[in-house]
């Protein structure tokens, strides 16, 4: 990965205030390896509230609509104006200004889910095709060291042919009705018309299923699907459980809840193939295991001997000098830095995108059908 800070990406952002979580992660991320230089944003849904957000935050070219963004920055000479913008707003905007940017021939970097129906996300894969610019979708996990070398493993076949594999992801935050209380990341995760189709199965169950797409490289073949709202007035999933079928004839499982009291962000993948087993925990994220049946646990770590390429370029500091969140949102954009300055990138795409939008609907048509069973569509629509 080339962390050279020559000739930065002008970056624009629309949505991510200067009081919301995941904005300022997205601006730490992209500029932690000086890849990209924050110039522009339309950073709240409000002409006011964005411009104070911007003032907060330092941004000079400041826009109180992601429109007026795009239309004066389309006015600028073209070594002044952004080269790419950054989504970070609830999932139901992201499709109107991805495809706009997308058309005036911007790159876009976007938040998960991509886009809220598989109909946008066949449209948005389209546009992409046809602007030739590079898209982002930030599953920021996938940018984790150890998860590449998981990835480069069984990739390279060390663990033999893949038989199962197992995602989870607990979480207790939503194990109330804290959305009637006003807070602000529970009311639109919890709202159909801003979040979409799924709750917890969109919001944490999407990155569940990149993670084991992004390692494994395992087609899905179909889908059985349990969800649940357990808090009463709740009107999306706040559990799920998931069996999985590949192609090839690999199993799976994927269990998500954000209702599991006690819980923080427990993301974690198991993978078992013929010869070896792979075991990664996102809160211990420097970490990875190998089992097998005859030989001692190996333990590989962040920095550690014996790891992959792909897990080296993607640690910044020692080993023993804890690595995390941010630096793995980081990687993402310092793969799409890649993409956009040397035509390659390892980051997820907007073709993952849309694979994982085409899981969340498939999982919420399972879980409503009698038969269970539900073929994952593969093929655009």
């Amino acid at each position: 990965m080339n962390r050279e800070p020559n000739n930065p990406i002008r970056l624009g952002m629309v949505g991510g205030g200067a009081d919301a979580f995941i904005g300022a992660v997205h601006r730490t991320a992209a500029r932690l390896d000086g890849r990209f230089t924050l110039v522009a944003g339309a950073l709240s849904s409000t002409p006011e509230k964005a411009l104070r957000s911007a003032e907060a935050i330092g941004l000079s070219r400041a826009y109180g609509s992601w429109q007026e963004m795009l239309d004066q920055e389309r006015q600028l000479p073209e070594d002044e104006r952004i080269e790419a913008v950054s989504i970070v707003t609830p999932n139901h905007v992201h499709y109107e200004v991805a495809l706009a940017f997308v058309q005036a021939g911007f790159h876009v970097i976007t938040d998960k889910p991509m886009v809220t129906s598989l109909t946008e996300a066949d449209s948005l894969v389209a546009a992409v095709e046809d602007a030739g610019v590079v898209f982002g979708v930030t599953y920021n996990y996938t940018g984790y060291p150890m998860v590449r070398q998981a990835r480069e493993m069984v990739r390279r076949g060390e663990l033999g042919e893949v038989r199962k594999v197992i995602a989870e992801y607990h979480q207790g935050w939503l194990a109330s009705d804290i959305e009637a209380e006003g807070v602000k990341q529970a009311e639109w995760r919890t709202d159909p018309k801003r979040s979409g189709v799924a709750g917890a199965m969109g919001d944490i169950g999407s990155h569940a299923e990149n993670l084991i797409s992004t390692v494994t490289g395992l087609g899905l073949a179909e889908v059985a699907a349990d969800l649940t709202t357990f808090v009463p007035g709740r009107a999306l999933d706040d559990d799920a459980s998931v069996l999985l079928r590949f192609e090839g004839g690999a199993r799976g499982a994927l269990l998500v809840s954000q209702v599991e009291v006690g819980e923080e962000n427990g993301l974690s993948l198991r993978i078992y193939g013929t010869q070896g087993g792979l075991v990664w925990r996102q809160e211990q994220p420097n970490r990875l295991e190998f089992k097998s049946n005859d030989a001692p646990l190996k333990v590989f770590t962040r920095g550690g001997p014996g790891l992959h390429e792909a897990a080296v370029d993607a640690a910044r500091i020692p080993p023993g000098h804890p690595e995390g969140f941010h630096e793995a949102f980081a990687n993402v954009y310092a793969g799409v830095a890649d993409a956009i300055r040397t035509g390659r990138g390892d980051h997820p795409t907007v073709h993952d995108g849309r694979r994982g939008v085409a899981f969340i609907e498939t999982v919420v048509a399972s879980s409503r059908s009698a038969a269970k069973w539900t073929p994952f569509p593969t093929a655009l629509t």
